[in-house]
């Protein structure tokens, strides 16, 4: 590591934390739950986008039991606006496991959590560094463009475990919250800016557009049943008004996802 980008990144990053810090609702609390919660939220959705929704989601699943007992119309219906559907479903069944195995409480190892439903290694650090100050090293994609913009900037291809190496060795082991928050917000300016640095890693995806895609298919059907408690297959098939061949195929998909249930030609939310 060289002293001096090292000294450059924690003078740049702090500077600008303390300038420009967000003050976001998960921030504001130390409840292990909460920021579970955020965290399943913030998968592949932006910050303008869930902080409306964690509110009211809070407000009507207040901790990990309310969850269990909630059925799974009630969770999808709390979580409208938000995408990614499936995130609700593993949530619940996340909490499940958490009321079952450890008496409602979180595991504090990143072992325990990655074996939760929709939780991977990524979120299960991030959950271990804000809700419980722990120094686990974790990426997602604010800390991957502040770390590529100091460390990788002419570089092509940038792996994470290379950046994850470096985390371990820059992580503020007294303080991993707060140093986290620092890290992310700093990599936060460059998704308004163009020239994206994670435009140079290795593992950079294009997102494709959400209009015209399957998932628009597939959450439109969700809404509708979140409206009608049943429609038969071709009325569905109809009001979706995409090909044929593709509104069967997100109908059937959700099926096998376990969103929905098929029974003598009705449809209705599993």
């Amino acid at each position: 590591m060289n002293p001096l980008a090292k000294k450059k990144f924690g003078r740049e990053v702090w500077g600008h934390y303390k300038k420009h810090r967000r003050d976001l609702p998960w921030r504001r609390t130390r409840d292990p739950y909460r920021i579970f919660v955020s965290e399943v939220m913030l998968q592949q959705t932006q910050v303008a986008r869930v902080v409306p929704k964690y509110a009211s989601f809070l407000k009507r699943f207040p901790d990990f039991r309310s969850l269990t007992r909630a059925s799974s119309r009630e969770i999808l219906k709390g979580w409208q606006g938000m995408g990614y559907n499936r995130r609700a479903l593993a949530l619940k069944r996340a909490a499940e496991v958490v009321v079952k195995q450890y008496k409602g409480k979180l595991p504090r190892t990143i072992e325990e959590l990655s074996l939760l439903p929709g939780i991977g290694k990524a979120t299960a650090g991030a959950i271990l560094a804000y809700a419980f100050d722990i120094p686990a090293p974790f990426i997602e994609t604010n800390i991957r463009r502040t770390f590529i913009h100091f460390f990788f900037s002419r570089s092509r291809k940038v792996r994470d475990e290379n950046i994850l190496e470096l985390i371990g060795t820059l992580i503020d082991k007294k303080h991993p919250r707060e140093w986290y928050y620092a890290v992310v917000d700093f990599g936060a300016e460059f998704g308004k800016r163009r020239g994206n640095p994670n435009r140079k890693s290795a593992h950079y995806r294009k997102q494709t557009p959400f209009k015209g895609s399957s998932r628009e298919r597939r959450g439109a059907v969700i809404r509708l049943l979140l409206e009608k408690k049943t429609i038969s297959a071709a009325a569905l098939v109809k009001v979706l008004g995409a090909p044929r061949a593709r509104a069967e195929e997100a109908i059937e998909t959700l099926i096998r996802e376990k969103f929905l249930k098929k029974r003598d030609g009705k449809i209705t939310l599993g």
